[in-house]
């Protein structure tokens, strides 16, 4: 029989640290903890394993495994010296969700398992400690019929809220051991009245509902949309972990708290967390009471600061990474209940990998690992303009560095119906629970007025890489007005824009402006160890010397695609474009592009000045020609004034370039052979341009490119025409320049017949974007009408304009590959689509043996990391 339950207490453990997916990272972590000799309460894990068999057998277990959660039970009682259940001197238990990769809030927790009227007056004579036996009776009531039973938590709030002000209590903590036990008996009202039935008295019936609620939890809504929005796939489902309970709500030598081994935030190598004193863990991470900083507790009790410090410094170098842990304080011993690896924010997460590597706990390959490019994606957006006026308002705590600029929203709804707007939207509530994630992957940033750094919104937030300030006493927010006000009497409305600074906490009015971030010090050093790493080139879509000139700030090692198109759409450029196409012969083309050459050769020589010793690949002009025409009566109007002709002619000739789908129509090559003087023009200008840098002695590597090839024929015809304009110019300029000629791949015949086309082509490039296009049948531009449905249907698992659709389109390109190098064995290959800055599509490029990606030049440095870990997957497997 397969084991399905795992024991760990008294220094042994059936488990291990590398069994998270069948123990989850929760289990494993307990068990490994209990190992190495760490103070953890006894326990046992039930196996992911038994969720999965629960979810497909709706709702059934494996056989035996409730007569292996009774042997465990019994070896907890035995651990323990306590029988679960007992009168006199009970044993509780909490029960834990806890899957392979770390879901904070996710799933869902239950505390004081096994109290009932009978036991609760036993804990309440074995402790002495009247208050502490009712309060941890409301907060069984409360969890249990929230989490087991889906009692709404706020209808034990209003219970509790209406009991304080009863009695003209503040906090919770300053109840009586009489008012919680009156609590107590309308808590368990709220419940039957919900419910439909009293509360369990019996603990192991309160034991069985709260393992299966935590199997139910796997699939409840906000886990699925956590699991959807950080791609999270191919799991078991959630292990449970029963624990002794141990508890910091017994007075003032007791008390709870989250630490973190270096601050998640920034990565600075100094202990971070807090704690409250007489509290349990929940009180913590729910945001309920603002706790204290961790360093506080050297005052309380510099003993267990100690303790913690030294079990701090044992964690981090036996697991080797910052650790996320959490501990109670019963009556001055110290128990930890839980590690894991801790979420941090971009810059923590780039800055911790450097530093582990200088102190020797990790190589360059692991510090590689350990930053997605996601993260490294969110360090390269703005920050506020240190030198902008701002009016701050208030300010909280600095919970997920950034800058964010929105629209209050103040519930998860406004915040998604917004952002589907197109509106950018700050998340503003007065704490933040598992049930807004949707608000909070929608928003730009996330403010709370209460709730400290370890907070529901402080973690899920770093772990979204979302700008985040919690904790932000100095406003008061107002659901019913839609409003919060400050201090001050200053009030904001949802819809008005503020602007939040997650690195210094502060809260300001209105839109403040922001900078580009530099990439230097830690950053600059963590990318010299993924370059020495990955082994796919990385370039960049660059179309001005000013884009050039990013590219290679951001590590570019040549263009990829200069979008010569883009050159033509403004001033003086955009009028003489519409002279050649309202031109009436070749001559009255030959005048007009004759006045572009010297636009487009002034564009070169700055790209290349720029791109100066790498290659720069520049793509013929590849949009239909109605494109450069204005479509409204006015604009056509305004452009015949402009030109001095007759509007009429300018209608006639929008007409006559009308196709019914000019994506298929005259565009790419197949201009460039109808209007051959075109191609010469450009041809010209880029070499022209090469000649004048080799002259100043600077190197330079064109490669010209030709768009849409369909047959080998079509680049042969165009190519013939390049090498013969090419000549002319060798021999006007008295010097040559190398130069490359090759195509991009992005209908699918061009890839079917890929050896003919390497009989031509010098290198292919493949133009992901129309490839998809066309390999699908959608049109990108029209494809938003239906894509929002096949995702939401699961008839596509993403978006393949988006993630590069390795099962079709891929199949495409690795067949194009294989089959130009079976003609030319030296053939340069790379992907110049948006798929060449997206982390899963350079991956498949790596594998499938292209020389280089290309992607937009603030994405390179995502690009980069990508293809490093492309290396690190593949010598793994």
């Amino acid at each position: 029989m397969a084991k399905y339950v795992y024991f760990f207490g008294g220094g042994k453990a059936d488990g291990n640290a590398g069994m998270k997916d069948r123990l989850g990272g929760k289990g494993a972590n307990l068990a490994e903890m209990t190992s190495i000799g760490l103070p953890v309460p006894p326990g046992f894990t039930i196996s992911a394993e038994v969720c999965d068999y629960y979810n497909k057998s709706e709702g059934k277990y494996p056989d035996g495994v409730q007569e292996r959660v009774a042997e465990a039970l019994k070896s907890l009682e035995a651990a323990m010296g306590k029988k679960f259940g007992d009168k006199n001197d009970p044993l509780l238990v909490s029960v834990r969700s806890g899957a392979a990769i770390s879901m904070p809030g996710m799933m869902d927790t239950v505390l004081n398992l096994g109290l009932n009227d009978e036991t609760v007056q036993g804990l309440i004579k074995k402790t002495g400690n009247e208050r502490f036996g009712w309060d941890c009776y409301r907060r069984l009531l409360n969890m249990f019929g929230n989490v087991v039973m889906g009692v709404p938590h706020e209808a034990f709030e209003e219970a509790l809220a209406e009991k304080k002000k009863e009695v003209g209590a503040d906090l919770d903590t300053d109840l009586s051991a009489e008012d919680l036990k009156d609590l107590v008996a309308r808590f368990k009202k709220v419940y039957e009245k919900e419910v439909g039935q009293p509360f369990p008295q019996t603990p192991r019936k309160q034991l069985d509902l709260g393992i299966e609620a935590v199997f139910k939890s796997w699939n409840i809504p906000r886990a699925v949309t956590y699991r959807r929005i950080n791609r999270i796939t191919g799991l078991l489902g959630t292990a449970v972990n029963v624990q002794a309970m141990v508890f910091g709500n017994t007075g003032g030598e007791s008390g709870t708290g989250v630490c973190f081994t270096r601050n998640p935030a920034t990565g600075e190598n100094v202990f971070y967390g807090e704690f409250l004193m007489n509290a349990q863990g929940e009180d913590v991470v729910a945001g309920i009471r603002t706790p204290q900083p961790i360093e506080e507790m050297k005052k309380i009790d510099p003993r267990l600061y100690d303790e913690l410090i030294g079990i701090r410094d044992t964690l981090e170098r036996h697991y080797r990474d910052v650790q996320d842990i959490e501990f109670t304080v019963e009556g001055g011993k110290l128990y930890i209940l839980q590690t894991r690896t801790g979420k941090r924010t971009a810059p923590a997460a780039v800055k911790i990998a450097v530093d582990m590597v200088k102190e020797g706990l990790i190589d360059k390959k692991t510090a590689v690992s350990r930053v997605e490019p996601e993260q490294v994606d969110r360090l390269l957006h703005p920050m506020f303009d240190p030198e902008a006026e701002k009016e701050v308002i208030a300010k909280g705590l600095p919970a997920s560095p950034g800058a964010a600029v929105g629209k209050v929203a103040l519930t998860a709804a406004e915040a998604v119906e917004m952002a589907e707007a197109g509106e950018p939207v700050i998340l503003t509530r007065v704490e933040t629970s598992p049930e807004d994630i949707a608000g909070m992957d929608a928003a730009q940033g996330i403010l709370t007025q209460v709730g400290g750094m370890t907070s529901h919104a402080a973690i899920v937030a770093r772990g979204m890489g979302k700008c985040c300030v919690v904790g932000c006493g100095g406003i008061a927010v107002n659901y019913a007005a839609g409003q919060f006000t400050t201090k001050d009497g200053k009030t904001v409305k949802k819809g008005d824009y503020i602007s939040i600074d997650g690195t210094s906490g502060e809260v300001m009015i209105g839109q403040v402006p922001t900078v580009e971030p530099e990439l230097a010090g830690e950053f600059a050093e963590f990318m010299e160890f993924v370059d020495e790493v990955r082994k796919l080139g990385v370039r960049a879509n660059a179309d001005t010397p000013r884009d050039a000139r990013n590219a290679r700030q951001f590590g570019a090692e040549g263009i990829g695609l200069c979008r010569t198109e883009h050159m033509f759409f403004e001033g003086e450029r955009i009028v003489a474009m519409r002279e050649m196409i309202l031109a009436a012969d070749e001559e009255g083309r030959k005048r007009a592009l004759d006045k572009l050459l010297p636009m487009q050769k002034g564009d070169f020589v700055g790209i290349f000045r720029e791109m100066e010793g790498l290659p720069v690949t520049i793509r013929l002009l590849d949009p239909p020609l109605h494109e450069f025409l204005p479509k409204e009566e006015k604009n056509q109007r305004e452009m015949a004034e402009a030109m001095g002709v007759r509007v009429e002619k300018i209608r006639e000739k929008v007409e006559s370039l009308h196709e019914l789908n000019p994506m298929l129509g005259l565009r790419g090559c197949r201009l460039g052979i109808t209007y051959p003087e075109v191609t010469d023009m450009q041809v010209r200008a880029i070499l022209e341009a090469a000649c004048e840098l080799k002259k100043e002695g600077k190197e330079v590597l064109p490669e010209i490119m030709v768009p849409l090839i369909g047959t080998a024929e079509e680049l042969e015809l165009l190519r013939d025409g390049i090498e013969k304009v090419a000549k002319e110019v060798f021999d006007a300029q008295g010097i040559e320049v190398e130069y490359l000629v090759g195509t991009m791949i992005e209908i699918p015949r061009a890839a079917l017949t890929a050896d003919k086309v390497a009989e031509t082509a010098q290198f292919f490039s493949f133009g992901t974007n129309d490839l998809t296009q066309m390999t699908f049948g959608y049109s990108r531009d029209d494809a938003g009408t239906f894509l929002p449905t096949y995702l939401e249907k699961r008839i596509l698992k993403v978006d393949p304009f988006q993630v590069l659709d390795q099962e079709g389109v891929g199949q495409l390109v690795e067949l194009g590959i294989s089959r130009g190098r079976s003609t030319r064995p030296d053939l340069k290959v790379g992907i110049c689509g948006e798929h060449g800055g997206e982390p899963s599509s350079v991956k498949f490029c790596h594998r499938a043996g292209m020389n280089y990606v290309s992607c937009s030049p603030f994405r390179v440095p995502i690009a980069r990391l990508a293809a490093a870990h492309a290396v690190i997957e593949e010598e793994g497997e």
